[in-house]
């Protein structure tokens, strides 16, 4: 098995894993399509909205980007 240089985290998780500390997820594809569904549909812009702000407002608020 090829070795990896892993950073601190990596490592730590991979001695967790190693150690049966951490246990992989029996359904594993069934929880990444789950969950693949629930973020599409948390970034789904499906509604639109009009706003008058003022100049200034406005301003304000394309400055905290």
């Amino acid at each position: 098995m090829p070795k990896y240089k892993l950073d601190q985290e990596e490592q730590e998780l991979l001695e967790s894993f190693e150690s049966g500390e951490i246990q992989p997820i029996p359904n594993a594809i069934e929880e990444i399509e789950k969950h693949k569904k629930y973020a599409s549909a948390t970034f789904k812009k499906d509604k639109r909205i009009n706003i008058r702000l003022t100049s200034r407002d406005l301003t304000m608020i394309q400055k905290l980007d």
